[in-house]
């Protein structure tokens, strides 16, 4: 991925969302430069839900359905739990 891509997906990382915001921070600094092209496109995937559904399924509040998502919010959850 070119670094003009990789800025986008990390501009969009940032949500309005102070909660989701503060859980995503962490991770797109730490895990994000790690994370291949296919892992890439899902968290591309990721970013397009809904900020409060996305707040939930990083706290564990609710289970994503898609089990393909959930792989990369599991994640971003355990890159705020270290």
């Amino acid at each position: 991925m070119d670094e003009v891509e990789l800025k986008r997906i990390i501009w969009r990382s940032r949500r309005g969302l102070l909660e989701l915001d503060l859980q995503l921070e962490r991770f797109v600094a730490d895990v994000l430069p790690t994370l291949s092209e296919s892992e890439l496109a899902v968290y591309e995937q990721v970013l397009m839900l809904p900020d409060w559904d996305f707040l939930e399924y990083v706290n564990g509040k609710s289970v994503c359905p898609d089990a393909q998502l959930a792989v990369i919010i599991e994640r971003i959850s355990a890159a705020n739990s270290k």
